[in-house]
């Protein structure tokens, strides 16, 4: 296996989960030997955890946007990582508004913090979590490690993000939610593999009726704020990228449709090598 590698933790579009469910979104990202978490919805800890990573070795997360299946998980991440033994700073990188979410898990947790760190002697939790709010641009540059985002169209937020990472050797882009757009073409030019999201159109409906509960704004919002898998196919064949990873699934938990659907919906799109994501999927670069 490659030094460099990408794992799928969570491939679930949206953050209902169903007996036979795949997990929300959530990924690791192994560059230079530096542990990147990417999107912390529901199972994020379990799925670092089933990949042998310790816990206590958390040091940095990005967030791509505030949608729930994206930052759930986020604060019980953090504090199952301290109570593994964390003792060393975390930087957590996402959109304006992470912070306060950070703010309300540490009032929500107050009492169980405290009494830890009084009755077991562990370090001041909020002490090791730095927040950094970001933009479009060049996120973080260091260790031979270019992080960049460009935003992504994702309504009704405005605050949501495409991310590239960038190593001496490799380069991954992550599309994060989004409708299609010609930015991200140039934005993962050439790349060495892309993660997109992806809708299979012919099972909405049925997808709609599933969830019970929702409007037909639930529908519009899908149509208007996500991309088909033969969009995203036409993404990577445009933006010439070497493999194309579909994750972020709508729908990935209907038994009536699977992985000769999502091949048959790319088909004469793209022609390169397809990955068609499952929970815990590992991806060498």
């Amino acid at each position: 296996m490659s030094d460099n590698y990408v794992v799928l933790l969570g491939t679930k579009g949206g953050p209902a989960i169903r007996p036979g469910s795949s997990m929300p979104t959530s990924n690791l990202y192994v560059l230079n030997g530096e542990q990147i978490v990417v999107d912390c919805g529901l199972g994020v800890t379990k799925g670092l955890v089933d990949q042998g990573m310790e816990l206590k070795n958390l040091s940095l997360i990005f967030i791509t946007h505030l949608h729930s299946d994206h930052y759930l998980e986020l604060g019980a991440l953090i504090h199952t990582a301290w109570t593994a033994g964390l003792k060393t700073p975390v930087d957590v990188y996402g959109p304006p508004g992470i912070d306060a979410y950070w703010r309300a898990f540490l009032t929500s947790m107050k009492a169980d913090i405290e009494l830890r760190i009084e009755d077991e002697g562990r370090p001041d939790l909020s002490a090791l979590v730095t927040f950094h709010e970001f933009d479009e641009g060049v996120v973080l540059n260091r260790d031979q490690l270019t992080v960049s985002a460009i935003r992504s169209k994702h309504p009704p937020l405005v605050d949501c993000f495409a991310l590239s990472f960038k190593t001496n050797d490799v380069h991954v882009v992550c599309s994060g939610d989004t409708a299609p757009f010609a930015g991200l073409e140039d934005f993962a030019k050439d790349a060495d593999l892309l993660v997109h999201e992806a809708m299979l159109e012919s099972a909405l409906p049925a997808l709609m009726a599933r969830v019970g509960n929702g409007s037909e704004k639930l529908m519009e919002h899908w149509l208007q704020s996500h991309s088909f898998a033969h969009d995203a196919a036409k993404t990577a064949t445009r933006a010439g990228v070497k493999r194309l990873a579909l994750s972020h699934l709508i729908p990935s938990d209907d038994p009536n449709y699977g992985e000769s659907d999502w091949k048959n919906a790319v088909e004469g799109h793209w022609d390169g090598p397809l990955i068609i994501g499952t929970d815990g999927l590992k991806i060498a670069l």
